[in-house]
């Protein structure tokens, strides 16, 4: 394999190829027109394709993040190659349209490729919804998305009992209860999965940025924390794409190197995740 081609790992629903990392908008990607930080976001996005990436994953629920994709996209020509992933967080039929309506608006789409139901609001209503679009071709995936350990439950019920094509859900070293219950079962159900919150919590990668890496990051290929967290998330065998968030395009680079190269087991990291955890 070319070590600078990105891997893709297929949509089990379909087996169309998706690139193992993408590119999450939370925060990052809250900016507004004029300022330093959007004039950054085109080279974001430039950064996470030139390297073979697609996943550009958004939400209503980040501020300016939708209009700002929208906007970078369009002015770049840059829909084809995003594979874009929205969501919706709505109760009630209406509202839940209204809001993927104006989520088409601001992204600057009239369709896109994945839409989740957020958190599990109302999530009867709202797939019914997207399994409408889905028919329409407004929307070509459709899925669901938590963060919370304490929702696992309710997730699992809705992985159990709906057809799905995506799960998104957190899992790093940090934050491993999800491939106890989760992982394995949309494995199980064919459900492919996005990762958010590969890098952990905001403290861990601020820890770990004073620590020396570990000599054995060189041996699968890793120059930075980042590569080495998302290393890890991408070694469940059930997880497709991680999303990790970003406004810089150095970061975004930087993190789709992880995609590249030698990708180690989930047995590799026993001994080691409890060390990068003790830094």
């Amino acid at each position: 394999m070319d070590l600078e081609q990105m891997r893709t790992r297929p949509i089990p629903s379909s087996r169309e190829p998706l690139p193992v990392i993408g590119c999450g908008t939370y925060m990052g990607f809250d900016r507004s027109p004029g300022t330093p930080e959007f004039a950054r976001l085109p080279g974001v996005l430039k950064a996470l394709f030139d390297a073979g990436g697609s996943v550009v994953d958004s939400s209503p629920m980040y501020g300016k993040a939708e209009a700002a994709v929208g906007q970078v996209m369009d002015e770049g020509d840059l829909r084809e190659e995003a594979f874009v992933a929205a969501k919706v967080w709505a109760t009630g039929r209406e509202a839940g349209i209204r809001q993927l309506e104006e989520s088409l608006r601001l992204l600057r789409c009239d369709a896109v490729d994945l839409v989740q139901v957020h958190n599990l609001v109302d999530w009867q209503v709202q797939l019914r919804t997207l399994r409408e679009w889905r028919d329409e071709e407004r929307v070509r995936y459709v899925g669901i998305s938590h963060y919370a350990s304490s929702a696992y439950g309710e997730v699992e019920e809705v992985l159990r009992n709906e057809p799905l094509d995506f799960l998104q859900i957190n899992y790093s070293v940090q934050e491993t209860e999800s491939a106890r219950r989760l992982l394995p079962l949309a494995q199980e159900r064919g459900v492919a999965v996005l990762v958010n919150r590969p890098l952990g919590g905001g403290g861990l990668m601020r820890r770990l940025a004073a620590q020396p890496l570990p000599a054995w990051a060189a041996e699968i290929g890793c120059t930075a924390w980042s590569q080495v967290l998302l290393k890890f998330a991408l070694s469940h065998p059930a997880v497709t794409c991680v999303i990790p968030g970003s406004g810089s395009p150095e970061h975004m680079a930087q993190n789709a190197r992880a995609g590249c190269g030698v990708q180690p087991e989930l047995e590799w990291w026993d001994d080691k995740v409890p060390k990068i955890l003790a830094l």
